[in-house]
Formats: structure tokens, sequence, C-alpha cells
């Protein structure tokens, strides 16, 4: 997964108008149209590639839905790496509470992870409520 910050020389902390400010002096600098004639056409397609790359991120940075789902990605992605995943588990396997109108599943530590009906949708990585597992919602 292309991290499209990087490409950008940006920060996910940026506001909307440093974002685009970063976009319109990388496109003006790699766009097509703006190459020099005397550019080696190997370093051509380089160039084409990268203002490619350019043009995708701001795709989705520039756009407030698409930089919020891909942020949420990032921090999912990112929490995969720093927590220790125990267990990929299907919705459907967790027990169903009528009157909290949550879905549990006990943890090896005696812990209890917990998902609430409104958030089936958005959650799909879940803390123990009491030591540092993390179980995925398929």
């Amino acid at each position: 997964q292309k991290d499209w910050y990087k490409i950008l020389g940006a920060k996910p902390s940026d506001s909307p108008a440093e974002l685009k400010r970063k976009y319109q002096k990388l496109a003006l600098l790699y766009h097509p149209d703006k190459q020099k004639a005397d550019v080696p056409a190997g370093e051509v397609e380089e160039r084409v590639q990268r203002f490619i790359e350019i043009d995708q991120a701001w795709k989705i940075l520039g756009n407030e839905e698409t930089k919020k789902e891909y942020d949420l990605q990032q921090r999912e992605y990112n929490l995969t790496k720093e927590w220790p995943l125990h267990a990929q588990i299907y919705l459907e396997d967790m027990s169903w509470n009528e009157d909290e109108q949550c879905y549990t599943l006990s943890c090896r530590c005696g812990g209890t992870y917990t998902v609430l009906k409104s958030e089936t949708k958005d959650v799909s990585l879940v803390c123990c409520d009491t030591c540092s597992l993390v179980i995925e919602i398929l």
C-alpha cells in the first residue's frame, strides 16, 4: 500500500490548503508538459510515473471523504503492526448480548472484546478491555 502523504511530502496533520500547495508544487515539477527536451527517455518515463503517483495522491488526499477513509485504513494498518493480533474472528462467532446491544468474546487473559451493534459496520480491530491483545473482525 502506497503512502500518499509521503508521495506529496506531506503529513496527516497538514491542512487542506497545505496539501494543495504541496501537490501543486510537485505537479508543476513533474508534469509531462513541463519537462525539458534534453531529458533522457528513461528519465522521462520515471518522471511521468512520478507525476501519476502525485496525481493519485492528490485525488485521495484532496477529497475530504477519501482522505478520511485513507487515514482510517492507515491507522488500522499501523495498529496491526504495533499491537499483537490475537485472532481473526467473524462477528457471527461472537456472543450477542441483547440487553447491552453488543457482541462479546472472551480473551485468553479473562478480559472481554466488545463490539457495540452501532459499531459493527465501522470497526475491524477490537482491543481487549484488560490486556493489549487485539482481534480482527472479518
